[in-house]
């Protein structure tokens, strides 16, 4: 392949937004490279989404294979061989990424070039490239797609210690003795269940004084009412001090001063935010602004500080999710493309965290709805009113939805329970679509189902009233 010195668009970063952008932007006609550092697919493929949730389905095979005489199966204490349940993710991977990378080459227009970038001016920029040589591009338009990666906390003594991070813990070939987790957000709760159920010792040391900070305080508890019933030790309050290599792992202290504490583990995974890779691109030299965070500001139409240069999924902030990534694209496509007047405001937002049960959750929390005064209700249902749940034995978590006075239109939802993701989904739809929650109230749901749960979570609304 021929590198151009000039084309009608670049996108930087093969991602769920950049890769299907350059390929509609290629379909369209427009000449267009898609740069990437290392891997077709981005972190969803790679290292997020794709990896940890087939981890997570072997891990799930395990705690039902010791829950076996719940449901009067004999059963036997499973043997968890992390080489295979790797060898299970790598191939699941590989098989994305390939299928990604050889959709793209197969377009015309579209040049897929692997190396690193670096603005050079507002429409210039140089890409180092991974087989050797250095060449300078220019473009009309540039997309800038390039992700996130894990934090690293000023902790002291972490720079001198053998640590995991979201994607290296997932090469292990053994299970860890003792995990202990830094940070109890999305990624720490999910590795710390699914490794628990592999067999390991867990515990979680989290600042905060609740797990999720973004979900009511209510479902976070229940969140953490469920890891302690797996036998996940939880700290809350529990600022990390320092850490320190011993023979047989790592010694995390933590605490105040006055109630400092210390824990040893075998393994440390390091779970503590994201930082976006905006900064090797040079993005003075292009007249890009970011925030104090490095994550790049953008208007509603995806457009950054500097005329004709975008930003799309993780590193422009806010929501950091897969199908958020997808739908800046195609927001982009719309605009450019079909000449549209897409932007971001308004979106929905919806999303799971792969616990088990799962958190499905979409739109306002209860806490959001009285941060902005409106005037709302709350609708609860345990899990353990929910037949189908009684019938599966699955019968941890709630579902709790947030509805406004005077139009009932529901304004979000979680969903904590078996396939909470599937139940938000069709709370979801209800609010694209307007409907009131008398219309989830009086549908008729098929029996015995989940979905029928909604039937009871309204009607007690009603009966709250």
């Amino acid at each position: 392949m021929k590198i151009s010195p000039h084309y009608d668009c670049v996108v930087v970063g093969a991602g769920q937004g950049g890769g299907p952008l350059a390929g509609a932007l290629g379909k369209s006609g427009l000449h267009t490279a898609l740069i990437e550092r290392k891997y077709v697919g981005g972190t969803c493929v790679n290292e997020g989404c794709t990896p940890t949730k087939t981890m997570i389905a072997s891990a799930r095979v395990a705690y039902l294979a010791r829950r076996g005489a719940d449901y009067g199966v004999e059963g036997y204490a499973p043997k968890v061989d992390m080489k295979r349940v790797r060898q299970r993710k790598r191939d699941i991977v590989l098989s994305f990424r390939e299928g990604s990378q050889k959709r793209i080459e197969r377009i015309e227009n579209v040049d897929l070039i692997f190396g690193a970038v670096s603005f050079t001016g507002p429409r210039a920029m140089s890409v180092l490239l991974n087989d050797g040589g250095e060449v300078s591009i220019t473009s009309d338009r540039i997309f800038l797609n390039t992700g996130t990666r894990a934090s690293v906390p000023g902790l002291a003594g972490l720079d001198s210690v053998t640590y995991l991070d979201n994607a290296s813990i997932m090469e292990l070939d053994a299970v860890p003795e003792h995990l202990i987790i830094l940070g109890g957000g999305y990624i720490g709760v999910e590795f710390g269940q699914m490794f628990r159920r592999f067999g390991s010792r867990v515990s979680i040391v989290h600042s905060g004084s609740q797990l999720l900070t973004r979900e009511d305080l209510d479902v976070a508890d229940e969140v953490a009412k469920i890891l302690r019933e797996d036998g996940i030790d939880i700290f809350f309050n529990a600022r990390a001090r320092a850490v320190g290599q011993t023979t047989s792992g790592v010694e995390l202290q933590f605490g105040s001063d006055a109630a400092k504490q210390t824990l040893s583990g075998s393994h440390l995974l390091v779970a503590t935010g994201r930082t976006p890779n905006s900064d090797s691109l040079n993005l003075s030299s292009a007249g890009v602004t970011t925030d104090d965070r490095g994550f790049i500001k953008v208007n509603g139409r995806l457009e950054t500080s500097q005329k004709d240069i975008y930003a799309l999924g993780d590193v422009k902030g806010g929501p950091a999710f897969t199908h958020i990534s997808y739908d800046d694209f195609r927001i982009l496509q719309a605009n450019i493309i079909e000449n549209q007047n897409r932007t971001t405001d308004g979106r929905i937002v919806p999303y799971t965290v792969f616990i088990d049960p799962q958190l499905g959750r979409v739109g306002m929390s209860e806490a959001e709805a009285r941060a902005q005064e409106r005037r709302f209700r709350v609708a609860k249902l345990p899990m353990s009113s929910v037949a189908r749940a009684l019938e599966m034995d699955e019968t941890r978590g709630l579902i709790k939805a947030v509805v406004e006075d005077g139009t009932d239109q529901i304004l979000g939802a979680a969903v904590l329970g078996i396939e909470g993701g599937e139940i938000m989904s069709i709370l979801e739809v209800a609010m694209m679509g307007k409907l009131p929650y008398t219309a989830l109230r009086d549908g008729v749901f098929a029996h015995p189902t989940l979905a029928e749960a909604l039937n009871n979570l309204f009607m007690g609304l009603d009966s709250a009233s």
